[in-house]
C-alpha cells in the first residue's frame, strides 16, 4: 500500500526503499525474540522471519530492476 500511493516513479522507488527498511526492522525484532519460546510460537517466529526475508529480497530486486539503486 505504501508504494501504491506514489506520485511519481522516483517516489515509488523511495517508498519501496521504505518498505524494504521496515521489513528489515521486522527481521531485527523477530531475531531479538530468539529466547526460549514454546515450540508452536518458535515455528511461527521462524515462518515470519522467512517471510520478512523474502519481502526484503523482493523489494531489493524491485528497486534494482526499476533502476533506482542510487536513491
Amino acid at each position: 500500500m505504501e508504494a501504491d500511493e506514489a506520485s511519481s516513479k522516483r517516489d515509488f522507488a523511495a517508498k519501496l526503499k521504505i518498505c524494504k527498511k521496515e521489513a528489515k526492522e521486522s527481521i531485527l525484532w523477530l531475531e531479538l525474540l530468539d529466547v526460549h519460546l514454546p515450540p508452536d510460537v518458535e515455528m511461527e517466529r521462524r515462518a515470519l522471519l522467512k517471510e520478512a526475508d523474502e519481502l526484503v529480497r523482493i523489494f531489493f530486486t524491485s528497486i534494482r530492476t526499476a533502476g533506482f539503486n542510487h536513491l
